[in-house]
């Protein structure tokens, strides 16, 4: 990936294509929920992201770090469930460590912290089905250059045959195997969402 320093029309195309994966798929999002989970992430992750649409104006004219931080805070005020406050950590965590024009060091500084922020936020580590076993390896192809997509996609699959540790899933004990965790899912199309911004010939 480049260096990421988006103009305001770049912001807007960021947003809008994370968007627009959520809403997009929100109904596949809830099926991957209703096996293991409450059912509502699809529903909820829809809610949000409408919500941070209707604002889309006032966000992409912020400067890069103030926008990750005013999605992020949307995403708190509107999504239900654990993926509300564990997605505005991320993204507001994003916005505090990014510098307003940061370079490919940066991005991967400040996803890291972002990493950890939602691990402290959700009391869950890498290995427990979560959307964290997406961004782990995801922040690992990013720092060693390789393909974002497919890191993404490869270890949304590994959940599948993972058990639920953490969250809703660990409820149902080995019944959560055999089963796509959908924050692993919703991390792994925000990912797709903003290389086709950034990376358009990839």
């Amino acid at each position: 990936m480049p260096a990421m320093i988006p103009d305001e029309a770049t912001r807007r195309r960021l947003i809008e294509s994370v968007a627009r994966a959520m809403l997009d798929h929100a109904d596949e999002l809830t099926a991957l929920d209703q096996a293991i989970g409450d059912g509502d992430h699809g529903i909820n992750m829809k809610r949000g992201f409408e919500a941070v649409m209707a604002d889309i104006d006032t966000h992409a004219a912020k400067p890069l770090p103030e926008a990750l931080a005013s999605v992020g805070m949307a995403l708190v005020m509107k999504v239900g469930g654990a993926s509300g406050p564990l997605y505005g950590t991320l993204f507001m965590t994003l916005g505090k460590h990014l510098p307003a024009e940061p370079d490919r060091t940066a991005l991967i500084a400040a996803f890291g912290a972002a990493i950890d922020a939602v691990k402290a936020r959700g009391k869950s580590d890498f290995g427990q089905k979560t959307m964290l076993d997406v961004l782990g390896p995801v922040h690992a192809a990013l720092a060693s250059g390789g393909d974002l997509d497919a890191a993404a996609d490869d270890a949304a699959e590994a959940t599948v045959p993972m058990k639920a540790i953490r969250g809703r899933a660990s409820f149902l004990g080995d019944r959560s195997i055999g089963h796509m965790d959908p924050g692993a899912r919703s991390s792994a199309l925000m990912v797709h969402a903003v290389t086709a911004v950034l990376e358009p010939s990839a």
